[in-house]
């Protein structure tokens, strides 16, 4: 009989040794090429009467090796589940393990070796001592308020084509292309359209382009295009963040005035469509409403990040280092260098401190996704689909139901959604575990801090 037996061999770092005797597979062996003579269409025989001797001859070794490895995982899975062993991933082979010929005619017993890393427990130190966390209110001040204000005239101004760029705030439709220095496009080089105004260009950029015409064009490196405050977004846009260092043609294609419109009640509509706003002072209440809303959701997932960081950085967690960067080597389907695991492993753990820490609050809160929200929350996703969100149309519309039951079929729309709803009652369950203090801050200082590394005590 086989015999299991387990010993430590690190920090949360077990072997397991299974000693299979032939009677452990033998029996395994027999039972399955029995069935394969049954079985088997082979040329030749009638089905059922292929002799065992040929059943033998022909699969006989595959279906030994099998046999054995299966006998000895089946040894491994019961081990673990009478131990109730709480393990990370799957169990990898040991380094010490004996390469085996496995041969039908020379039956032997076998010693399998495995090794485990073992979930360790712990305590949460920022929820236990119930942390004060400060949380920030970005306050709204009447430079940011003039500011939105002069976007939306702009957005529901009148364009007017011109022919000579004029002013910081002309629409300029602009080519931007990689060329050689005899003005031919270089083949997959840069090649790209956009509009932008010309205040979003760098103070010498908008200096060489003002009197410019249609159809004229500049040359400049990438990096040199755009206003350092609106660089990295518009870089992003044109997806141009790997080229900064090249020249490019800047060619003009249409230049276009905006008439600022007038605040009154026509841009109102024009802007709120349905709203009702006939005063600027409604126009402003509601303006700075959705700005406080835009602002609170940063400070909200600045206050998430900051959580996060502190849980992985701060929460005191042993973990099978060594065991880990072996089962990423050689656990997965395909095997991993051990060079480019250590490049990864400081990501790979970051994301390993989380989980386990986010389970254990899942788990001992009992904080679970039940069906009827997993319902209502593909419900409101399906109608912000529709462009719906904010007018709400009847819930029991007939159309919504079997639509909401098609969606939640697609396994990865139901997962991000299971995720999303899970991890919002996480940060809720563990926001009221601690002591907020809010506090009002500027924009700049805002954007200052939350453009600054996280630092925190190491694990």
């Amino acid at each position: 009989m086989a015999t299991v037996s387990q010993q430590n061999i690190g920090l949360q770092h077990e072997k397991i040794t299974i000693q299979l005797s032939t009677e452990d597979y033998l029996p395994s062996v027999q039972k399955t090429l029995r069935k394969l003579s049954k079985d088997a269409a082979i040329p030749g025989f009638r089905k059922g009467m292929v002799p065992l001797g040929h059943i033998k001859k022909l699969y006989g070794q595959s279906v030994y090796s099998d046999e054995v490895l299966k006998a000895a995982g089946t040894k491994l899975e019961e081990h673990l589940v009478s131990t109730k062993a709480e393990i990370f991933a799957r169990p990898v082979p040991a380094e010490s393990q004996t390469q085996y010929d496995f041969n039908i005619d020379n039956p032997e017993n076998y010693t399998f070796e495995f090794e485990i890393g073992t979930k360790p427990n712990f305590e949460i130190p920022l929820l236990q001592n119930a942390s004060t966390l400060p949380t920030y209110k970005v306050t709204i001040s009447n430079e940011m308020m003039q500011e939105e204000i002069e976007k939306l005239q702009l957005k529901a101004g009148d364009l007017s084509e011109i022919d000579t760029v004029a002013s910081e705030e002309n629409v300029l439709h602009i080519l931007i292309q990689e060329k050689d220095e005899n003005g031919n496009l270089i083949p997959g080089g840069v090649d790209t359209k956009h509009a932008l105004l010309l205040k979003y260009f760098s103070k010498n950029t908008r200096n060489t382009l003002l009197n410019k015409k249609v159809q004229e064009h500049i040359t400049s490196r990438i990096d040199q295009l755009f206003d350092e405050a609106y660089g990295d977004s518009i870089l992003n846009d044109l997806k141009l963040g790997a080229s900064l260092d090249k020249e490019v043609v800047v060619g003009i294609e249409k230049i276009e005035h905006i008439a600022k419109a007038e605040l009154g009640q026509a841009m109102f509509e024009k802007i709120y469509p349905g709203k009702e706003i006939d005063t600027e002072e409604k126009f402003r209440s509601v303006l700075l409403q959705e700005m406080q809303t835009y602002w609170n959701g940063h400070s909200r997932n600045y206050l998430q990040n900051d959580i996060f960081e502190r849980l992985v950085h701060e929460t005191p967690i042993t973990l099978p280092t060594s065991f880990l960067k072996r089962w990423m080597s050689i656990g997965g389907e395909k095997y991993t260098p051990m060079e480019v695991v250590e490049k990864e492993f400081g990501k790979f753990e970051h994301q390993l401190r989380w989980q386990l820490i986010s389970d254990k609050i899942i788990e001992e809160n009992k904080l679970e996704v039940r069906t009827e929200e997993m319902e209502q929350a593909a419900r409101m996703q399906i109608m912000s689909y529709f462009g719906q969100y904010g007018s709400m149309p009847e819930m029991d519309a007939s159309w919504m139901e079997p639509v909401v039951k098609k969606q939640l079929a697609d396994k990865k729309f139901a997962d991000e959604l299971y995720n999303r709803i899970i991890t919002d009652k996480l940060f809720y369950t563990i926001e009221n575990g601690l002591h907020l203090q809010e506090t009002e801050i500027s924009k700049d200082d805002f954007l200052a801090m939350i453009n600054k590394p996280h630092h925190h005590h190491q694990h």
